[in-house]
Formats: structure tokens, sequence, C-alpha cells
């Protein structure tokens, strides 16, 4: 039985001759190589190759003639190609990734103190249809693999080492770019495995972070499956009304039974489940609007992101203005629950929270 068919079952069905290297995490490297009768120390050497260095040629160190020859033949090592960049006044970063079927898909550096994180999509378009969200207009084409995953992240760490040495320090992955990463669970787990691995990039679990409208089959699986990553919850509205229309998913997966799971999720000393509300002008950011919301998160291990509209072309909101946003987190404040203002990054090349649309 050959290597596709060994492992990685759930891959998003591609017309690849073979099978990419950055769809197999640390141990299924070594299950492949043990099943060829190959030394599995390979798979360090792989692994410490292509994420730890980065590098993009292929590994000639330390590698057996018949480890060698097995990946020539059998492995693909390609990623997404860069398509376009868009460089923001503030230092914000927007890549247009074209996949090997010539869909497309957008991520974005966020800088911070000659540091960046990463906002990774996880689908080209989106099954969610959020009013409020750019993405949510394309509808969902397809999952990504978990090499499409992986190939945003090292295709901008490259980027980054030639265009601005010095600063290739991604030290943030927050799956909040286009699509709902828990709609795409198997590819989304596998790349933070990787992303996790000692012998790949280590980004240490409370660096990264997945993002969620509130699928429950994906919040189900999440307590028992995933590698101690963060969560965070796109909430925006306690009001049931309000989040139908935010949010179609809420009609079948309702807001009360969202957060009876996200309480069932253990959560590590110190660990927070982030609640992220976008602020939309005389929809959602009154000081009743704050009262419930601060109601149904106290006494929880809750951390709030308050994230004042970004407008995007087609869309009918609009963005309040600071003092309202203030007022709203002064009633959060009562409620002793930790809230951060967020300041838009990169809107001025649509490259905010909401604004991603690889159609646009």
């Amino acid at each position: 039985m050959g290597v596709r068919a060994e492992v990685n079952n759930h891959i998003t069905e591609r017309h690849f001759l073979k099978q990419s290297f950055y769809d197999l995490n640390h141990t299924d490297l070594e299950m492949v190589l043990h099943q060829n009768d190959l030394n599995h120390s390979a798979a360090a050497i792989l692994f410490n190759w292509h994420y730890k260095k980065k590098e993009k040629a292929q590994c000639y160190e330390k590698m057996a003639k018949g480890s060698l020859a097995f990946f020539q033949n059998n492995f693909d090592f390609s990623l997404p190609e860069i398509d376009t960049v868009h460089e923001s006044e503030d230092r914000t970063v927007k890549f247009l990734f074209r996949l090997q079927d010539n869909h497309r898909i957008e991520t974005v550096l966020i800088p911070f103190h000659n540091k960046y994180s990463i906002c990774l999509s996880s689908q080209v378009g989106c099954a969610m249809n959020c009013s409020f969200c750019s993405t949510g207009t394309q509808g969902l084409t397809r999952n990504l693999a978990t090499s499409e995953i992986v190939g945003q992240f090292l295709q901008a760490w490259r980027w980054l080492a030639k265009n601005r040495p010095g600063e290739e320090r991604i030290l943030n992955i927050v799956f909040m770019g286009q699509g709902e990463p828990l709609h795409n669970f198997d590819a989304v787990k596998k790349a933070c495995e990787i992303f996790l691995s000692k012998h790949g990039t280590s980004i240490g679990v409370q660096k990264i972070t997945v993002s969620t409208a509130g699928y429950i089959p994906g919040l189900k699986r999440w307590s028992q499956e995933t590698p101690g990553v963060n969560l965070a919850l796109s909430l925006h509205s306690p009001f049931e009304e309000k989040r139908n229309e935010l949010m179609p998913i809420n009609i079948k997966y309702p807001l009360d039974e969202v957060l009876t799971c996200i309480d069932q999720i253990p959560l590590h000393k110190k660990q927070f489940i982030t609640y992220e509300y976008i602020l939309i002008k005389d929809f959602n950011d009154s000081p009743d609007d704050a009262q419930e919301l601060g109601t149904i998160l106290a006494g929880k291990s809750a951390y709030i992101n308050l994230i004042p509209f970004n407008a995007f072309p087609g869309s009918h909101y609009q963005r309040p203005n600071m003092e309202k946003i203030e007022k709203f987190k002064e009633v959060l404040d009562t409620f002793k629950i930790p809230t951060l203002i967020r300041s838009a990054k990169g809107d001025d090349v649509l490259a905010a929270c909401g604004q991603l649309n690889s159609k646009n």
C-alpha cells in the first residue's frame, strides 16, 4: 500500500501525484519511514531542515541514500505560492496565496515590536455566512489541507527574511483568517501539532489561538483532541435575535449551548477563553448589550477582545465612535472581566479583522 493510502486519509481531495511532506506531523512521518523499512531518525532531520531552519531546498544533510531516494520519489515539497503582497502603512502585511488548484486565500502578518503574529486561513471561503465578515460573502469552496495551512506560515516567514531581514520572528499564530477552523478540524489539529513539535517550529501552546463561531461538533472534539492551544469564541452579541442576524450558525447552535460546551473544556493554569466581540454602531454597542455580555460571562475564565467593526465593500454596518466603545468597556469593567479594545491593523489594505476576501 502506498504512502498516500497509508497516511492522512482525511486530507482534502487534490490531484497531486505525490504526498505532500507538509501534510504529515512528526509521528506520521516516523510511521511512513517504519513501514518502508527506513531509519525513523530521518523524520527529525527533515522536520529540523524544513521547519526549524525553514529551508526550501531538498535536504541532503545526514540522509541515507535510501531515505533520500524514497523522499524524492514519493513526496512533494511545494508550498502555496505568494500571488500578491499588500503592505499597510502600519507595516501589516497581507498575502494573497495561490494554491495548486488555482484557488486563493489571504493571510496576514500583524507587527508588534519588530515581531509578528500571523493570522492563518483554514478554508477557501467560509460556510458560516456571518454578516459582519467579508469572507462570509464568498461562501465555502473547500477546506485547506494541512500543507496549505503550515505553508502560509513558512512562506510568510521567508518573505520577512527576504524583505525585512532581522524581523523574521513570528511568535504568535491565530486561526482567525478565512474560514471556520473547527469546520476543518482534522487539518487544523494536525497543523497545530506541527507548529508545536519540538522537532519543528516549537511554537508554545499559549502562543497559538484557534477561533470559532461556535461550531459545536468541533467544540465537542476540542477537549479530547486539541493539543492544549487556546480557544477564542466569536460571540458578538449576548442576545439571540441579534446574534442570529450576525451569525446564522447561532440558529442551529444557540449561544447557550455553545457556552455550555466551552464551560466543559478543561483549562490549564492561567489559561483563559477569549471572547471576541465586534462592536457595530447602533446595533450591539449599547450599555444594555455590555451589561448582558458581562452577566453571561461573569465568573468564567474569560478574556474579552472588543473589536470595532472594520468596514468592507458592500457592508451596511458602521463603526461606533471611541467614546461609545470606551463606555461599553466601562460597563464590562464592573464585572472584573479583563477586557481589551483592539486597534485595527491593516485596514487600509483590507487586512483587518473581518475584511479578508480572496475574491476581491
